[in-house]
């Protein structure tokens, strides 16, 4: 019992700087999303200027929520980020459904569907025999196929028992190879562009660019701007993530605004640069027409180098994937850690290890819950109501930003105030209710799935008295 109780009070360790925290951010936004995402965008607004407009717009809102949260860091220098935050302006009680909602959902979800298609990407460089191939059509209720796809499932199971191991072990190392990864993606998406912005065969399509672009008005316009917008948040999704490692950052008060605007900002360059060139080299009813079941940058990348090409968007994504997928391992065990250190998620997810000085059994808590998340194959489902249940708590948190300034419990100056938060709460109502406007089933069921942690948290608190 003694072993256990001084395991709840190793101290973790401030062994992250700045430059680690920059990349950390980055690190974690630059996903898929970057590569897929203006085919969508191209075939709901076909205007390459208001699809620039899309991304310039999505990261200045995720610049405001940047220097939103930068007025929220100095209340705390506990781990947990926002989850902290909202503990200390609402109660545990709104906190809580916050974490249990990146447990069950957002977290874990995001940390399957990375894995996912990180295996995805290999398989389509290195082709997997299918393992199993006889149980593939077993079902649960006709909905979950287990067996489905199972060489490229262990691999995704594989790689976050992997990470998750690594990261035990320490998170300066997880740091160093976060670094690592980030640097080398960013390297690789700077090519991308270069090789783009090289390109001469944009004067022979210069025309064809014109004529194949029909800008929307009026109703049309909003409903498709405000489509591609969406589609470019997922993108900037992960901005706030390095606030969950509060208790492991030098410095926090300081280093954490800083980290925040420093990734948004490599990222909001590299997205925008990136789109600019997809629209240089190849006409958008060509980005528009391409299918689901292929990569965007793929085929402009097939057109700047040829068979090559497509290789190397592969191995590109590989890259990004497997850096978003560490960072994610990383931060999101953090959340589940603060809350079992206030008594409201399973104890031992408080524990620290104490030769490595990290959380580790939270850890495993997320490890094996992501696993089984991906071998059921819902987490497309689930990662769909991401950004609704993002958004939501989101909205709650600069609305504890506007409250704390009201009651003086903050005093330093925030950039922007009080016209930054009010933007983003409009901004966030006006989405929540789009979403539940255009797709009531799925926002409903995130907002059921919210819900089902309220007896989960009277659990909690009745073992804790």
């Amino acid at each position: 019992m003694q072993e256990n109780q001084d395991r709840t009070t190793i101290p973790l360790k401030r062994v992250l700087g700045l430059p680690t925290g920059i990349l950390l951010v980055a690190g974690i936004m630059i996903g898929s999303g970057a590569f897929k995402k203006i085919a969508p965008m191209a075939h709901s607004l076909m205007s390459e200027p208001y699809i620039l407009l899309a991304w310039i717009l999505a990261g200045v809102i995720t610049m405001f929520g940047a220097f939103t949260y930068a007025g929220l860091a100095g209340i705390t220098t506990e781990t947990g980020g926002v989850y902290e935050y909202l503990r200390l302006i609402f109660g545990e009680f709104v906190a809580f459904l916050f974490g249990w909602t990146f447990f069950t959902i957002a977290g874990s979800g995001a940390i399957a569907a990375l894995a996912f298609v990180f295996s995805q990407s290999a398989d389509a460089l290195f082709h997997f025999p299918d393992l199993l191939p006889a149980l593939k059509d077993i079902s649960i209720l006709h909905l979950i196929f287990p067996f489905s796809s199972l060489s490229i499932k262990t691999l995704g199971i594989g790689m976050i028992i992997l990470l998750t191991w690594y990261n035990i072990r320490g998170i300066k190392k997880a740091g160093v190879l976060n670094n690592i990864v980030t640097a080398a993606k960013i390297l690789g998406i700077l090519l991308l562009i270069i090789s783009g912005l090289l390109y001469s065969g944009v004067v022979v399509n210069a025309p064809h660019h014109a004529s194949a672009a029909h800008p929307l008005t009026g109703a049309a316009l909003f409903s498709g701007f405000f489509g591609a917008m969406l589609s470019a948040l997922w993108a900037y999704d992960g901005w706030a993530t390095i606030t969950y490692v509060t208790g492991e950052i030098r410095n926090p008060v300081r280093n954490i605004p800083f980290a925040i605007i420093g990734g948004v900002g490599i990222a909001m360059l590299l997205y925008v640069l990136l789109n600019y060139v997809y629209m240089r080299v190849l006409p958008l009813d060509q980005l528009a027409g391409i299918p689901e079941n292929k990569i965007a940058a793929a085929v402009v990348a097939g057109t700047l180098m040829g068979n090559t090409g497509a290789a190397f968007i592969a191995g590109l994504i590989l890259t990004c994937t497997f850096g978003a997928l560490n960072g994610c391992i990383i931060v999101y065990p953090r959340i589940y850690f603060r809350m079992a250190q206030e008594y409201v998620f399973f104890r031992k997810a408080a524990y620290v290890h104490p030769l490595f000085k990290t959380p580790y059994i939270s850890l495993i808590y997320s490890c094996v819950w992501s696993c089984i998340l991906v071998l059921t194959g819902t987490f497309d489902q689930i990662t769909n109501l991401v950004i609704f249940s993002g958004y939501l708590f989101f909205g709650l948190a600069v609305w504890g930003l506007i409250k704390m300034k009201r009651e003086k419990k903050i005093v330093k100056k925030v950039i922007g105030y009080p016209v930054i938060p009010v933007i983003i709460i409009l901004f966030s109502l006006v989405l929540l209710i789009n979403t539940l406007v255009v797709q009531p089933a799925a926002s409903l069921l995130g907002l059921l799935l919210i819900l089902t942690g309220v007896p989960f948290y009277f659990y909690f608190k009745r073992k804790e008295s």
